[in-house]
């Protein structure tokens, strides 16, 4: 499994390929260490071999995000994951919303980088914690309804089947759609049917969102 590792300083790159060594023997490793030699990367014949994308978000010529999008744009196919020493909620819902895969705080414990790694190639997508915090992330209701726990309870009851809350909760588990539909017995076909009830009816754009507002419902 060949992992692409974007940062340019040197303990950072080496720390991160000790610690993901350990998802197994096969693992080997590229790095890029400016936006260049990261372009460069996904633009070569090498980036079919990659099987995951840890990238800085403050390298050596980046502007913004730019650098990041491309990434996500270029190889569809390919879990891009942000590491960063920003700890800011609304960048990860900007980037996450782009595509990105996972964002991991530098701050963060070597082994909550190796579990999110590991979600992320289930399938899944890692959201930080701090991110879950409704004060951060902002879910409308929808025209008509309050702002409270109980009424969105009422309103899913109401709009979703009882294997469509089924789906919402494995949702919230962070589950990807391989994981829901093998627990449910169901085809991830059905999943991204159910998915999409699930989004008109909480209000939201997409997975992220759906996680943090499902974990405003204490019924789940």
């Amino acid at each position: 499994m060949r992992i692409l590792i974007a940062d340019d300083h040197r303990l950072i790159v080496e720390g991160v390929k000790l610690k993901l060594a350990e998802l197994g023997p096969e693992t080997d490793f590229a790095v890029a260490q400016d936006v260049d030699e990261l372009r460069d990367l996904i633009r070569s014949e090498d980036a079919r071999n990659l099987k995951l994308a840890l990238i800085d978000l403050a390298m050596p010529g980046a502007h913004g995000t730019a650098h990041l999008l491309e990434a996500i744009r270029a190889l569809p196919g390919l879990p891009v994951i942000v590491l960063s020493g920003s700890e800011d909620p609304g960048l990860m819902k900007e980037l996450l919303s782009a595509g990105a895969r996972g964002f991991i705080p530098k701050a963060y414990s070597p082994e909550v980088m190796l579990s999110a790694v590991r979600l992320v190639l289930s399938g899944g997508t890692y959201v930080p914690p701090m991110m879950l915090d409704e004060r951060h992330v902002a879910v409308q209701p929808p025209p008509g309804a309050s702002n409270g726990i109980d009424t969105l309870e009422e309103r899913l009851r109401k709009l979703l089947t009882e294997r469509q809350i089924d789906v919402l909760r494995l949702l919230s588990q962070g589950k990807p759609n391989k994981l829901i539909a093998r627990d449910l017995g169901i085809s991830e076909g059905t999943v991204k049917i159910h998915l999409a009830a699930i989004f008109r009816a909480l209000n939201v754009r997409n997975r992220v969102e759906a996680v943090v507002a499902s974990r405003r419902i204490s019924g789940l």
